[in-house]
């Protein structure tokens, strides 16, 4: 892992691992801007790897360096992501917990933009599809 390069590109949602010039792995998030009723927080959403990638840390070290950028940018982060969840409690000390407030806020917003793709407002019209 010694060659592994990360890249934050911000305007496609995604934290990259580079290896060798090729993307081996991501985070998928989206920055939370600040609003009357919600903080700024960085929301990760998804972690993968490129199969045969896996078991090499390079999750773990695409989760630790959105903890640090979070951190340069005094944000906390909310891991919706099950593998950025679980690093989270692995790594108490990297991985501070987001307010409860904040992290509502972020699962209300991703429930909303995911709505807003199915053209649906809610439970009621899918269930009906």
């Amino acid at each position: 892992m010694s060659d592994l390069v990360i890249r934050d590109n911000r305007s496609r949602g995604r934290l990259e691992a580079y290896e060798n010039g090729r993307v081996v792995g991501a985070v998928v998030y989206f920055a939370m801007e600040a609003a009357e009723a919600s903080p700024a927080a960085l929301v990760a959403v998804h972690t993968g790897v490129e199969e045969g990638h896996e078991g090499k840390g390079i999750a773990g070290a695409l989760v630790r360096e959105l903890y640090a950028t979070a951190g340069r940018e005094g944000v906390p982060v909310v891991p919706i992501c099950p593998y950025a969840a679980q690093w989270a409690q692995r790594h108490p000390g990297e991985a501070p917990a987001a307010p409860a407030d904040v992290a509502r806020a972020a699962t209300e917003r991703l429930k909303a933009a995911l709505d807003s793709r199915q053209g649906g407002e809610g439970d009621d019209e899918r269930a009906d599809a």
